[in-house]
């Protein structure tokens, strides 16, 4: 089994980033029970404005959307600003909107018989706002997205310190984490045993 995590910050690498440090607590999880798992930083690729598959000239989008083809697992990561998700992460969801068009062999939606989950960061308040915004989108998709399959970690209302410059709430955020990891394991497991069927024509 593989897992894709796309981590949505607006810092290029090598800059640290906070929001992947709690993705790497889900990616653990998936881990330990054998998954496979890949973390790509969109930001550090051309991914064209569009919602195709493809925009020509350079995009590096198909790339990326091959990686998320061949896994049974999508994480998409994101910070929080002015309480919405970063725009990368925007982005990614606009591009997969071709999927929505997109059928297997079988004719299913190519989205279908993959699970999703969502990990959020911020020094603002709304994280749930943030999972809630992107994990619509992915069921939108035809991503199955399991109860309890997102993790976060805020300072609260207004600035404040980032994740790895405090030791509040990490407790939380890392059992909230875990419990993300089983549960997304646990779903595509149960949809590779009983995938569901391509809708009625």
């Amino acid at each position: 089994m593989r897992a894709t995590f796309l981590n949505c910050t607006l810092k290029p690498s090598p800059a640290t980033s906070n929001t992947e440090v709690v993705a790497q607590i889900v990616m653990g999880g998936l881990e330990q029970r054998g998954v496979e798992t890949e973390l790509i930083r969109v930001v550090d690729y051309d991914v064209r404005p569009g919602v195709s598959s493809d925009e020509g000239g350079g995009d590096e989008w198909p790339g990326i959307r091959a990686r998320i083809v061949a896994s049974e697992i999508l994480v998409v990561a994101t910070p929080t600003w002015l309480g919405k998700p970063a725009s990368i992460a925007q982005r990614v969801l606009e591009r997969m909107d071709a999927l929505l068009s997109e059928t297997d062999d079988d004719g299913r939606p190519i989205a279908y018989n993959r699970v999703a989950g969502v990990v959020v960061t911020g020094n603002e308040d709304g994280a749930h706002h943030v999972i809630g915004e992107i994990a619509g989108g992915l069921i939108d998709i035809g991503f199955t997205v399991p109860g309890q399959a997102w993790t976060y970690w805020n300072m609260g209302p207004g600035p404040g310190p980032s994740y790895l410059e405090t030791d509040h709430g990490h407790a939380w955020t890392r059992s909230t984490a875990e419990a993300a990891a089983s549960n997304l394991f646990a779903v595509a497991s149960a949809l590779a045993e009983r995938p569901i069927p391509a809708p009625p024509s």
